[in-house]
């Protein structure tokens, strides 16, 4: 690929978020990215602080001697892992391996086969920068004390930035950096909570050995994304997809499910997924027409958004477990999967476009006493996340299955304020700057500051960042030029906060 040197302004920048792209840094897993940044910190002699959770604050002090405004520079040092399975990376050691491409007549820089993560690595990059800047004196931000927040685990559940040490930070401002559209920014988002339904699984052997053919059917070559930013887009959900041929399949036939697998994150969209089930000998031809019917059928509802959508079911030669689920087990499982659904549910009565409230399915796994899903509801209301909750778990207890809710994040909105000091100004310095206005708005997706607005109520906070698309999928991808574009906005937008205060 091109020196990365050479990508745009600011060098500083480009440099960091090459050397960040070869730390392993997956959610719980950020032991080397914050060593780095603590070194980083070192090389300039600036004070370091890590809480009980691992969350890190570098303070860079003012140049000048009387400090006048104390701002915040926020972003996550992890990064969500997910490679196409034709993909050799081992997330726990291998670098990640960068490329740029042209597309839509933009150059963007993307990875060989898996997340990029530059979400969040551009938030690092641009704090790391500014940090070097203000000390080699080739940026000069006069009485502005910055505290560099960097906290862990923001992908898997927000834990890092729920569980901080409310000593780390102080300010009067709070910048997030890690939205991803150069021309909007964000200043409110939903909350959510994210629940695991462990099952207790029955098995028994159904067919006699000689009777009965192993049979795999996969979902793969969906899109994917992030399961609050990308849910209304109609993109395909490879568990529900499954889910739905299983259940056409169950009602149809006399088989028996061996194991169910797809999906991988609460805040993704699951892109693959595969069953493996049992079937008598004489029902192969007549499931295999019956499975050619339906698929076309089910890919037609997908063929604009997801074109390489791909459904196939194949015989297994080398599969000898000869369990399966037992027959009432089987039945209410798949019927209630068949009823949870997933997308958005509400959307906001007056802001087009902007979800209310939704749930992703997010992932499927049989493990080995139990059936294991995830799921994420997200809502801009506390009474609409909990009601959401109500209902799945009510359908949950219809089915009359051994079960377990473990509830592993509940986070709370970011109540937008239009009309906040932050707000205004960010406005008027984007005019000023690109001689274009900024669109504010709040997202469906969940943001740290959520927590952060309840702890520190006085202060302002907003959050931004350049283009990211397909976030939280191999095709994720930085647009490059958008880069330069945001550090201009942000270096301009911290020195008028500067003035104002």
């Amino acid at each position: 690929m091109k020196d990365l040197r050479k990508l745009g302004n600011p060098i500083e920048f480009w440099n960091y978020f090459y050397e960040i792209s070869q730390i392993p840094r997956c959610s719980q897993k950020e032991e080397k990215i914050r060593q780095y940044v603590k070194n980083e910190a070192s090389k300039f002699n600036y004070d370091t602080r890590i809480d009980g959770i691992g969350n890190i604050v570098i303070t860079v002090p003012p140049k000048e001697d009387t400090s006048k405004t104390k701002i915040v520079l926020q972003s996550h040092m992890d990064m969500v892992c997910e490679k196409n399975l034709d993909i050799e990376h081992d997330f726990s050691k291998d670098a990640l391996k960068l490329m740029t491409i042209q597309k839509d007549d933009e150059e963007w820089l993307t990875a060989d086969g898996t997340t990029l993560g530059a979400d969040n690595a551009v938030g690092i990059a641009y704090q790391l920068a500014i940090m070097k800047k203000i000390h080699d004196g080739s940026l000069n931000l006069g009485p502005l004390t910055l505290d560099l927040l960097f906290t862990v685990d923001e992908e898997r559940g927000l834990s890092g930035a729920s569980q901080m040490d409310k000593g780390m930070i102080d300010g009067k401002y709070l910048i997030n950096l890690d939205s991803e559209e150069d021309d909007e920014f964000t200043i409110g988002c939903a909350g959510g909570r994210v629940f695991s339904v462990e099952f207790e699984k029955v098995m028994e052997e159904r067919l006699s050995e000689k009777d009965k053919i192993p049979i795999k059917i996969s979902v793969s070559g969906l899109i994917g994304g992030h399961s609050g930013m990308d849910i209304n887009k109609g993109r395909g959900n490879a568990v529900k997809i499954l889910i739905e041929i299983l259940w056409k399949i169950d009602s149809s036939f006399d088989v028996s499910i061996n194991t169910i697998e797809g999906g991988n994150l609460s805040n993704a969209i699951p892109r693959e997924s595969n069953a493996i089930l049992y079937i008598d000998k004489s029902q192969k031809v007549e499931i295999d027409r019956f499975t050619k019917e339906i698929f076309p059928k089910i890919k037609s509802l997908y063929n604009v958004i997801e074109p390489d959508l791909t459904i196939k079911l194949e015989e297994i030669s080398d599969f000898n477990k000869n369990l399966s689920f037992n027959n009432n087990f089987q039945h209410k499982l798949i019927n209630l999967f068949n009823l949870i659904p997933t997308g958005p549910i509400v959307q906001h009565p007056t802001s087009k476009g902007l979800v209310h409230t939704s749930l992703n399915f997010a992932s499927i796994h049989t493990l080995e006493n139990k059936i294991e899903i995830k799921i994420s509801t997200r809502s801009l209301t506390g009474y609409d996340k909990d009601n959401l909750f109500e209902r799945v778990k009510s359908l949950i207890k219809m089915t009359g299955l051994k079960y377990n809710i473990i509830i592993e994040t509940i986070y709370p909105s970011w109540f937008p304020n239009f009309e906040s000091e932050i707000v205004k100004t960010s406005k008027r310095v984007y005019k000023d700057r690109f001689n274009d206005d900024v669109r504010i708005k709040a997202i469906h997706a969940g943001l740290e500051c959520a927590f952060f607005s309840h702890y520190y109520p006085e202060m302002q906070m907003i959050s931004i960042g350049p283009d990211i698309i397909m976030g939280h999928s191999p095709d994720e991808r930085l647009r490059i030029k958008s880069v330069e574009k945001i550090w201009n906005f942000l270096i301009t937008f911290l020195e008028k906060l500067v003035e104002i205060s």
